[in-house]
């Protein structure tokens, strides 16, 4: 029988998400500056510098502690699959599954396109979340439908304090959320979106591009192992009386999460350092960038304020 992915929760991820391999990513990006017109030639330097360092066991990137944490809910029965999907060429990718051997990550699935597109086969994989440090390829995958995220690679890396928790952090409007009040506060103003999320307090904000990936997380955790567990955080802007309906969507979904941050438009990154997530997620740049500073971000090109002009 074929084998399938079937209930499992799955997340797609590039190399150097997982990896650092900005030291190779600046060879490549030379190459692209030096040989435009060499066609397939241009990347020749990179890979060569890959087959070079095979014996080199990459060091672990931004959303390393995420996927080691995951991984680890792994035990009798498998329950979540990371999926190799990088614009690497399949030469580099020996080099990353030899990396995954030697910091034992049991990673057995990869799609390496060389310089193309990579998103197209997140359907295929029928993942959860798509983690990358290319911007068109998660602008790309959240058209699609998928959740997805660009990861900052100048991030802090996680810490290892709660090394038998996931702790994933979420901005809400936007990635949990649509962005329907976030379009408000924009046109509007502050007072306008407080009224407005006042007024449809009772009423479930439509779900945003990380919805379902948060529900996965729940199944996860209600069918995961006493070993390991999940933490989440909702970390907005939002503050009173808006909280109100951000609850509320939650208590529709029929989804918790254990910590909520209101902070009515206070800097987020020191309130992330002490939650301490392998992991957070915001649709706004200047958040992502606050954040970095202290924990593994990524930003998530989504609604309103990611629209081009």
């Amino acid at each position: 029988m074929a084998a399938n992915l079937d209930g499992q929760l799955v997340v797609a991820i590039s190399s150097r998400a997982l990896f650092d391999f900005e030291e190779e990513n600046r060879v490549f990006e030379t190459g692209l500056k030096e040989e435009p017109s060499q066609g397939s030639n241009k990347d020749g330097a990179y890979m060569k510098l890959q087959l070079d360092r095979l014996d080199v066991p990459a060091k672990p990137g931004v959303a390393f502690s995420l996927v080691k944490k995951l991984l680890a809910f792994n035990t009798d029965v498998k329950r979540v699959e990371v999926v190799m999907l990088s614009r690497n060429d399949p030469v580099s990718g020996l080099r990353v599954f030899r990396s995954a051997d030697v910091n034992k990550l049991n990673l057995e699935r990869g799609v390496f396109t060389k310089g193309r597109p990579p998103y197209n086969y997140l359907r295929a994989l029928q993942a959860n979340l798509f983690l990358s440090a290319n911007p068109e390829d998660v602008r790309a995958a959240l058209e699609a439908g998928f959740a997805a995220a660009t990861v900052a690679t100048h991030s802090i890396h996680a810490k290892s304090t709660y090394p038998n928790e996931v702790r994933i952090a979420f901005d809400g409007d936007a990635v949990l959320f649509s962005d329907q009040a976030e379009r408000v506060f924009q046109r509007d103003g502050l007072e306008a979106f407080q009224k407005h999320e006042r007024k449809l307090a009772a009423k479930p904000l439509p779900p945003g591009p990380f919805m379902p990936l948060l529900k996965a997380l729940h199944r996860l955790q209600q069918d995961g192992t006493p070993q390991m567990r999940i933490r989440t955080a909702l970390v907005t802007a939002r503050s009173a009386p808006a909280h109100e309906r951000a609850i509320r969507t939650l208590m529709d979904w029929n989804i918790e999460v254990d910590e909520a941050m209101f902070l009515g438009g206070l800097a987020k990154g020191e309130f992330l350092r002490e939650f301490e997530p392998d992991f957070f997620f915001d649709d706004q740049t200047s958040h992502v960038h606050s954040a970095a500073q202290h924990v593994p971000s990524g930003h998530v090109a989504s609604g309103v304020s990611n629209q081009l002009s």
